[in-house]
């Protein structure tokens, strides 16, 4: 009987992805290994940040880098650190902001829930554009004298309201506005831990716990080198706005090594198997009637990353008696659970935290609920 056994919770194949509500991802072992071996010893903590973001930037090609307990507590310690420098009066006043630049701007098309990461240290947002469309002058026109930074979230970018990245760093670097980047579940590619900084970003932040497959409360800053030594003054281990955001000398050997490990890993082999669990899935629901399973990136606002396939699975739902929020559902609740994503339009198969072979009892499942489906339509409406 294991840990979740004990506790009498239950276990679940993930066909969804990195997502925080359902643990994120698997470490590997080498991960596991450091973080028991970082556990045995006391260290100075602000020295193991300096050391640890130092090195992790020396392997990305960044200024600087500073870990974090996760992507949201990056929000708010970049954000805390663009407003307040290093200036030890303003890091002790926070979240009281009054007199300071603290107005962040951010497109309307890019407000999502992790709003209240940058709230929450005072900040006041600034929006530009429409939901439809938003112009650079716009972002331009917004900058004043209380501007604090640029929040750009590139997951939205392919949206027509969205200014291109290119652009937005474009007006940051004319006006001297720090510009952060949210590229929380921006991997892979692995190409994107150096290019959000060479494109010219300020901050950019990135998940540990998702494809990086570091511990799940952990996340990363990389960027500018007085602006991470503004995020360390503005969290852990000082007394400030950021302290209850605390990162373990676990999470922070942790997740070293897990970048570690991700740079010497074989993409071309990773995308295979995702391909091949792709079209395993495909194939084994082929007999079934009244759906279409086909493979397809994601075209979804905001699902990421759009560089790994995935299964879209549209349903004929009057015909087979059963909604996709249905088979979601028994997918869920059944034996083996199986958690896998939906949207307005389809079921979708995500194989990035599927192991080998998984792909299959998915599919076998899947099957099931459809041909044993005998609730009637209308009274599922």
């Amino acid at each position: 009987m294991d840990v979740y056994e004990k506790l009498g919770v239950k276990k679940y194949i993930n066909a969804w992805g990195t997502v925080t509500k359902i643990g994120g991802s698997i470490m590997p072992p080498p991960v596991l290994a450091a973080m028991t071996e970082a556990a045995q010893s006391f260290v100075d903590i602000e020295e193991l940040l300096r050391k640890a973001g130092n090195r992790i930037a020396e392997l990305v090609g960044a200024e600087a880098g500073f870990i974090t307990c996760g992507a949201a507590a990056a929000l708010s310690i970049t954000t805390a650190a663009c407003m307040t420098g290093t200036d030890p009066v303003k890091i002790v006043r926070l979240p009281d902001s009054e007199g300071m630049k603290n107005e962040v701007i951010i497109h309307k098309a890019h407000r999502t829930p992790y709003d209240h990461a940058i709230r929450q240290v005072g900040a006041k947002f600034v929006e530009v554009g429409f939901p439809q469309v938003t112009f650079p002058w716009e972002l331009e026109k917004a900058i004043n004298g209380k501007t604090a930074a640029i929040v750009y979230l590139p997951q939205f970018e392919p949206r027509e309201a969205s200014i291109p990245l290119s652009e937005a760093i474009s007006v940051a670097k004319k006006t001297g506005i720090p510009l952060i980047v949210n590229a929380s579940a921006e991997l892979p590619p692995p190409e994107n831990l150096r290019k959000f900084i060479q494109m010219g970003a300020d901050l950019v932040i990135f998940s540990g716990g998702k494809d990086l497959c570091g511990p799940q409360s952990s996340g990363l800053i990389l960027g500018r080198k007085d602006l991470i030594e503004a995020c360390m003054l503005n969290s852990n281990p000082f007394f400030s706005i950021g302290r209850p955001l605390k990162v373990g000398k676990e999470e922070i050997i942790g997740l070293l090594t897990a970048i570690e490990l991700y740079l010497k890993q074989d993409f071309k082999s990773k995308f295979k198997l995702w391909e091949d669990q792709v079209n395993n899935f495909i194939e084994s629901v082929a007999e079934l009637q009244h759906m279409i399973a086909q493979r397809r990136f994601p075209t979804d606002e905001g699902i990421q990353p759009i560089c790994i396939p995935r299964v879209y699975i549209d349903l004929d739902e009057a015909a087979l008696g059963i909604t996709k929020e249905e088979v979601v559902r028994q997918l869920r609740d059944g034996e083996p659970g199986i958690f896998i994503g939906v949207s307005k339009r389809a079921i979708i198969l995500n194989p990035q935290m599927l192991r080998p072979g998984e792909e299959q009892i998915v599919a076998q499942r899947f099957k099931q609920i459809l041909l044993q489906a005998k609730t009637p339509y209308s009274k599922l409406k």
